[in-house]
């Protein structure tokens, strides 16, 4: 990754250019960066950066819902409408499927054409910051409307990253009688507790993580590493259900017994990008049931990219952003 001089786009057919102020990076960006496909297959070069807000600098024709100065959230996903998935009611499983910052460039860029229809205008006291974090928040919406949650339940989030820390979030908010976060990282304990968390565990602890099997009537895995998602089905309860949300690399595998699915009738599920969450992720930010700011480790500038990139893994980053100046 290198920063450099870019030629823009110019506008197209239902287009809007946006002045990016805020674009998170995310862990699909250190996908791309090592070589793996992001939500769709990557052609680079490319300018990464698929979770963005800023303000709308131009709009090109025929464009009436927005106009220069609007505040936006993008949802980066554009379907194509035609083929069976589209047709079916689940869009975001697109065969023909394109994304800002995966298969055209995103918000790692001062500038940033995207369709209109995917713009989303922000409250004004919601910031751009905020904004930009709606897609991840989106794409766990996505994920949480899965799941059938009940007061009487015990849950169990395997993971207390970003990702973590919103299914937390949303979770504290439906009622639930239990919370618990298998996290290692010790540092992140009492920002856990004070989100919601009634108890923070080690899954390196043998005497913790045994005290996790057959505990669970919901499981959240958000890591996408193959000891966390042996150690979501082994977590669940008879007629338990599992979330995997963490994203895995494409050749990683985990060992499970399928007897044990069986015998616990287990619901296990996947969860995929963001089909059409944006509005509903924007008013949770806007009523303060998902607080975002607090959960933001580390700001970064677009000179900082590339060595930030080539390191992230030692960067001890819970959510990091880059901010334009």
């Amino acid at each position: 990754m290198e920063v450099m001089e870019w030629v823009e786009r110019t506008l197209g057919k239902d287009e809007v250019m946006v002045r990016v102020a805020c674009c998170g990076i995310c862990g699909t960006d250190q996908h791309i960066y090592h070589g793996h496909p992001g939500s769709a297959e990557v052609e680079p070069p490319i300018v990464l950066g698929h979770e963005l807000a800023g303000v709308v600098e131009a709009v090109g024709e025929p464009v009436t819902a927005l106009q220069p100065g609007d505040r936006v959230s993008v949802d980066p996903n554009m379907y194509c409408g035609s083929c069976e998935y589209c047709r079916g009611g689940r869009a975001h499983l697109c065969d023909r499927l394109q994304a800002v910052g995966v298969t055209r460039d995103g918000g790692m860029g001062e500038m940033c054409v995207v369709p209109a229809a995917n713009c989303y205008k922000l409250p004004d006291h919601v910031s751009l910051m905020e904004g930009a974090m709606v897609e991840p928040l989106g794409c766990v919406l996505h994920g949480y409307k899965k799941l059938d949650l009940r007061p009487n339940q015990h849950v169990l989030i395997a993971g207390g990253g970003f990702i973590g820390q919103l299914f937390l979030q949303l979770v504290k908010a439906a009622g639930v009688s239990h919370i618990t976060v298998s996290e290692p990282n010790s540092h992140k304990r009492e920002a856990l507790l004070a989100l919601g968390a009634h108890a923070v565990v080690s899954p390196f602890d043998t005497e913790e993580a045994a005290g996790l099997l057959d505990s669970a009537d919901v499981v959240i895995e958000c890591v996408g590493r193959p000891e966390s998602v042996e150690l979501a089905v082994a977590a669940a309860r008879k007629g338990g259900q599992v979330l995997l949300f963490g994203v895995a690399s494409p050749d990683a595998s985990a060992s499970f017994s399928p007897y044990e699915i069986f015998s616990k009738e287990l619901r296990i599920m996947g969860s995929f990008i963001n089909p059409y969450t944006h509005e509903e992720a924007i008013a949770l930010i806007a009523q303060g049931i998902v607080r975002i700011e607090p959960l933001i480790s580390h700001c970064f500038h677009l000179n900082d990219l590339p060595d930030v990139m080539a390191t992230y893994p030692e960067l001890n980053v819970t959510k990091a952003v880059v901010v334009h100046k």
